[in-house]
């Protein structure tokens, strides 16, 4: 699956596209400047996506890689 197939399978299941999930993590304090803050460990993402959108961790993985300032 590529990269592009996860973001837009995460926003089927969502209703939420990759920059609602950059505006979320920024208002959660993930990150700052458009980037992950320093000290922010993925699991933590995880996480948080999990429990508020059911990602299971490679879908929230991807998530994850995207906040780091993977090309979507």
């Amino acid at each position: 699956m590529t990269f592009q197939a996860y973001l837009d399978n995460i926003q089927t299941k969502t209703g939420k596209s990759p920059e609602d999930f950059k505006r979320l993590a920024a208002k959660k304090g993930f990150t700052e400047n458009g980037t992950l803050r320093k000290g922010i460990k993925a699991g933590e993402i995880v996480t948080w996506l999990n429990e508020d959108f059911e990602l299971g961790r490679g879908h929230a993985m991807a998530i994850v890689a995207l906040l780091k300032g993977a090309p979507k």
